[in-house]
Formats: structure tokens, C-alpha cells, sequence
């Protein structure tokens, strides 16, 4: 295989947004006066489901039972969302949450090389465009030939379809790219779309099964591992964006 791009996930794996994610959600709940709190280890249990509409739906359905929605229950839904991802952009624009180590080398290394970078993400489009101009810069979104998020497909992780997507927008076949991922619903989608998939590890995904993984890491600390891995070759001496 001839490597042509590389795949991004977005939470977790450029950056480690899950405890803000939770932190914003609960500014949003408090803001509504709803009274819910999100504590770390009903958030782990949460992060199973992909896509912060889906996940509030699912939280309700499973926790609340006794909780009476509105008539606009969609409409509710997705107001609180939009207030949650107001307060998870104002902790981006704050520096608040910084690029995972070794994931700015490695965008560099992938330009350096020829290749074409992508991300395919359930996250909303803003906070993929606030994440890129915070950790890479002004024209951090001009890194990439295809960004893929949000709602723009029908099913979300782990169903395959923001990855054919992205495959479509790069025209490439699966076996030109490979993907990087930190969760399990993550690889599961990519390699459903027959991706080469290689994990790093968070502190919510650390225990969760990565069957099928190429490799997994704990972080990029070490890039010269990944690139060896990845078959990406390395640039002496580090080049930055």
C-alpha cells in the first residue's frame, strides 16, 4: 500500500475535549435550570453513544424516566446542544484545550510528505473550526482536503458512512488512507469502511476493545513510533505548521 492520507478523529484524538465536552454540558444543564449533572463516571458510560444530540436523548431515556418532555422535544434537544456548544467553544477560544503531544508534528510530517490530511468526526462543525484555528493557527482548516462532521451524514459513529464521505471528498479508496482514532465506536466505523486504523488511548477510552487496531498507543510522544508504524516517513530535524 502506497499511503496517500491520513484520517483524523477529532475528540479525543487531536485533542482531549471529553471532560470539557462534560464540563460545557453541565454549564447548559444549569443554565436551563434542569438540575442534571454529569459526574465522570456517568460521562464514561454516556461517550458509548456518538453525537452530543443523540447522547442527551439517550441519557434521558435511560436515566430520567420520569421526565416529561416537551412537545418540541427534537427542538428541546437541539436547544441544548447549541447552549452546550457555546460554552465548549468559549474554553477552545480561551486555550483551554490544547492539541494532543506529537499531533501538530505529525500534520506537519503528513504535508511534508505529500499527503492528504482529512477528519471524520460526529463533532459540530464549529468546534472542529474553533479546535483547528486554536491549535494550528488562522489557515488551520486549510490543512485539511476534506472535514467531515457533524450531521452531514444520516448515521454517526459507529456506523461507516462519515468515512465513506470523507473517502468520496478525497477521492481515494480505503486502502490508500489510514485513520487515527481513541475509541472503540470510532474504530469500529473506520474499519468498517475498510480503513487501516491505528488508537491512541484517553483517559475514557483507555479500557475499551481495540480488536482490528493496526496499533495502539498511548499518545504521540514518541511520533518516530507512529510514523514507523504508519509507514509515514519522518523529517529530520521537526518541522512545524
Amino acid at each position: 500500500m502506497t499511503l496517500k492520507a491520513i484520517i483524523f478523529d477529532v475528540d479525543g484524538t487531536l485533542a482531549d475535549t471529553e471532560d470539557a465536552h462534560r464540563i460545557a454540558f453541565n454549564k447548559a444543564f444549569a443554565e436551563s435550570h434542569l438540575g442534571w449533572n454529569w459526574d465522570a463516571a456517568l460521562y464514561d458510560k454516556l461517550l458509548k453513544v456518538t453525537g452530543g444530540k443523540e447522547r442527551i436523548k439517550y441519557f434521558v431515556e435511560t436515566c430520567l424516566p420520569g421526565f416529561q418532555k416537551p412537545a418540541d422535544y427534537d427542538g428541546f434537544v437541539k436547544h441544548l446542544h447549541a447552549v452546550k456548544t457555546g460554552h465548549y467553544n468559549a474554553m477552545l477560544r480561551e486555550g483551554r484545550i490544547p492539541l494532543r503531544p506529537g499531533i501538530k508534528r505529525l500534520i506537519a510530517e503528513a504535508k511534508q510528505a505529500g499527503l492528504k490530511l482529512a477528519i471524520a468526526t460526529t463533532t459540530s462543525p464549529e468546534n472542529v473550526a474553533t479546535l483547528l484555528r486554536q491549535g494550528l493557527g488562522n489557515n488551520g482548516e486549510a490543512l485539511f482536503d476534506a472535514i467531515g462532521c457533524g450531521d452531514i451524514v444520516p448515521h454517526k459513529k459507529p456506523a461507516p458512512d462519515i468515512y465513506y464521505w470523507v473517502l468520496q471528498q478525497l477521492h481515494l479508496n480505503a486502502s490508500d488512507c489510514i485513520a487515527l482514532e481513541d475509541s472503540e465506536n470510532g474504530l469500529r466505523s473506520s474499519l468498517a469502511a475498510g480503513i487501516k486504523t491505528f488508537v491512541i488511548v484517553n483517559h475514557y477510552t483507555r479500557n475499551q476493545d481495540f480488536t482490528g487496531a493496526a496499533a495502539v498507543f498511548d499518545d504521540l510522544n514518541d511520533p518516530e513510533s507512529f510514523c514507523r508504524a504508519a509507514g509515514l516517513p519522518l523529517s529530520k530535524p521537526p518541522i512545524s505548521v
